[in-house]
């Protein structure tokens, strides 16, 4: 049966349909609660649950640990109402307004950027543009019902082909379309705007943290930025496996010599004889606190695998970072 969801600070309410997860309802409301990956992966979703019951769902059990349950938390994309709630989350109202469409696109522009990173630029129906924050990303709807997820890199002033970096995984179903079958004019559907990865209002430096394609968002939220100028302190840390991995190394390079107010930090954790690699190595988080002693005053914002992003989080947090602070963009492998 439908359960009444009530939403506190803001005290607005929603009415959970049966079988509907906390999130889904929400969204449905038109009310914007945080979330990233929407299968218990990443946990930005995270809230607390201040009365009521819930269905916690299919979820990783390190982003959601008994501690987190027996503190009445839960992931808002997986639990679903067992009876009516209360709950505490932080509502976004920067994409309160911003409708969610499904659309047709055609494949309009395809490029390998590197050995297992492929471009691709979609093209929109005539009629049609997609409204969206920098950061946030589009999911394919594929034959069978499920759903692929993957950053936008464009910029919304520069919305007549959307962006995409997609890194193939051997074996993955999509992916070795896109590497495989896909070509140039093929038909493919979207939904989207999604997701709550975006650059909040502040006047605290920030640290962007990206791993492999995870650049894709922040190349959208950096291009967005330094379209409109501000002066926030702002540096990049983008790690990879090799030199060949930082498949766009240039352009942060460019912005780098363009903006004062920017700084580009590449870091390859393995390095081959062909890289003649004299900068910096190891684990990309890690060189944020090798020239970091105190976070306490910055803004985190991280993307790409779920192992980076935990670690980034319990590390940087250890070295002052408030947790509200930290946003985070959870590439899990679909």
């Amino acid at each position: 049966m439908p359960h009444q969801v009530t939403l506190q600070p803001s005290g607005r309410q929603f009415t959970a349909l049966d079988d509907e997860t906390v999130l889904e309802a929400a969204l449905r409301e038109n009310l914007a609660l945080p979330y990233g990956c929407r299968n218990g992966a990443c946990g930005t979703c995270k809230g607390k649950v201040l009365s009521g019951t819930v269905d916690y769902g299919a979820h990783q059990a390190e982003t959601l640990t008994d501690t987190d349950k027996a503190r009445g938390l839960a992931l808002f994309c997986t639990a679903k109402p067992t009876s009516d709630l209360v709950i505490e989350a932080k509502e976004i109202g920067a994409t309160q307004n911003i409708p969610v469409k499904t659309l047709p696109c055609r494949v309009e522009k395809m490029e390998k950027l590197a050995a297992d990173v492929m471009a691709l630029w979609l093209k929109l129906p005539s009629s049609e543009r997609l409204q969206f924050l920098p950061g946030q990303y589009i999911d394919f709807m594929l034959k069978d019902g499920k759903r692929r997820s993957f950053s936008l890199a464009n910029v919304p002033e520069e919305d007549a082909l959307l962006e995409l970096h997609i890194r193939h995984v051997p074996g993955g179903f999509f992916t070795d379309q896109v590497f495989g079958a896909m070509k140039v004019k093929d038909i493919v559907r979207i939904n989207g705007p999604l997701g709550s990865f975006f650059l909040r209002e502040s006047d605290k430096p920030i640290v962007f943290l990206a791993g492999g394609t995870g650049f894709a968002p922040i190349k959208s939220i950096l291009s967005h930025a330094f379209h409109h100028g501000g002066s926030r302190q702002m540096a990049l840390y983008w790690g990879a496996k090799s030199l060949a991995d930082l498949y766009l190394a240039a352009l942060p390079a460019q912005w780098q010599s363009e903006h004062g107010n920017f700084s580009f930090i590449p870091v390859l954790s393995e390095p081959g004889q062909q890289d003649q690699w004299s900068g910096r190595t190891g684990l990309v988080h890690r060189a944020v606190l090798a020239d970091f002693a105190d976070l306490s005053g910055y803004e985190v914002y991280a993307c790409g695998a779920p192992p980076m992003i935990e670690a980034a989080k319990r590390e940087f947090m250890a070295k002052g970072l408030p947790e509200a602070a930290f946003y985070s963009d959870s590439f899990a492998f679909q």
